[in-house]
């Protein structure tokens, strides 16, 4: 039901690409932006959290979860937020492919209990390989319904 509610709240964006990684970030929060839920000065923070520790974001080849610790600057409600890049965005070495990322879901986080339940609820996408996949080639936002029916209940 995840994928069917950032359809719905109109939290995702889908870009060509390619970015740089400060871009990417700059450019995922966008639809959380629009709807309140973060500030655009969360970016930066996102942005120095990679600078400081690297690109623990990238939880899988080709997905990112990017995200910031308790106290972020610029958060002001427990959302997730949606981006497909079409041309992988690199966060380490370019011939690294365990460092690119394609499919990002920002969270916005505003306590640790909101941080746990953004990530329980994003377990069940991540970890089916197929629906990652699709993500990575979604050309249209009403395709995310379709793929919501297959990671299944929440």
């Amino acid at each position: 039901m995840l994928l069917k509610e950032i359809y719905e709240k109109k939290r995702y964006i889908l870009v060509d690409g390619p970015l740089e990684w400060r871009d990417a970030l700059r450019e995922g929060i966008k639809p959380l932006i629009a709807d309140g839920s973060v500030e655009p000065e969360y970016g930066e923070c996102l942005i120095k959290n990679i600078e400081q520790h690297g690109p623990y974001i990238v939880l899988l080849p080709g997905l990112a979860m990017p995200h910031a610790m308790e106290g972020a600057v610029g958060t002001n409600r427990s959302a997730i937020g949606f981006m497909r890049v079409k041309v992988p965005v690199h966060f380490g070495d370019p011939n690294d492919p365990e460092t690119d990322a394609q499919v990002f879901f920002t969270l916005s986080d505003v306590d640790p209990e909101s941080h746990l339940q953004n990530m329980q609820r994003l377990v069940q996408v991540m970890s089916n390989e197929d629906v990652v996949e699709r993500l990575k080639k979604i050309e249209a936002p009403e395709e995310l319904l379709d793929i919501d029916k297959l990671v299944g209940d929440e």
